[in-house]
């Protein structure tokens, strides 16, 4: 089995953080990640000084550590995915093949079918739906836009889909989003997932209010 090189590290960490794996706050030290992927502190340095420069850590005296959630940020990061999440969609319906709508389709059944998914799952299952609608798109500059906004928003401690029955609700209006871009509706496509977007905001603002009581 070949070693790690630091991109493949540095995605793994990246994806880790995305998905809650790791708290605002949380340590993240060479050595110990040099042991969990079994290679030398150098690539494990290389990879966490692309996650410092990515904004998803912070230096403190102490080494590297999880950034702390800013809230206005994350409101700010919203606001610009509801802009770009719904360019995507509107693209996406414009120039999907059927392997883009294979894929999407494919991921709204998996998701359904689960039961009872913990949190993490279902951070890591949408954010593969939504990655899945940007690459619909066929334009990179807006997908990497995305995913950059994306790497911003690391949720704790519980996602916006574990409020209620936001998972189930969250799912069905995946599918009228994929549907939409199946039927190559642009604007109702746009407006449905730019609706999901600003639900999803709405349940974080309420998250942090209830935080600051």
């Amino acid at each position: 089995m070949a070693k790690l090189d630091s991109d493949s590290i540095h995605a793994q960490l990246k994806d880790d953080l995305l998905q809650g794996a790791f708290q605002p706050g949380d340590a993240l030290r060479e050595v110990a990640l040099a042991e969990r992927f079994g290679v030398s502190r150098t690539p494990v340095r290389e990879a966490l000084t692309r996650l410092l420069h990515e904004g998803l850590l912070e230096r403190r005296a102490r080494g590297l550590f999880v950034k702390e959630i800013d809230p206005e940020q994350i409101m700010q990061v919203y606001d610009l995915r509801i802009l770009l999440e719904g360019q995507a969609a509107q693209e996406a319906a414009s120039v999907r093949t059927e392997v883009d709508l294979m894929r999407l389709q494919a991921l709204v059944d998996r998701d359904r079918a689960l039961s009872e998914p913990d949190d993490a799952t279902r951070l890591a299952t949408n954010i593969e739906f939504h990655r899945a609608l940007w690459r619909a798109a066929h334009n990179p500059v807006l997908e990497d836009l995305l995913e950059r906004l994306a790497t911003h928003q690391i949720h704790a401690p519980t996602s916006t889909l574990s409020v209620g029955s936001r998972w189930t609700e969250s799912l069905d209006e995946h599918q009228c989003i994929v549907d939409n871009i199946r039927e190559r509706d642009s604007a109702k496509a746009s407006g449905l997932i730019q609706a999901h977007m600003a639900t999803a905001k709405a349940l974080r603002l309420k998250m942090f209010a209830s935080l600051m009581h």
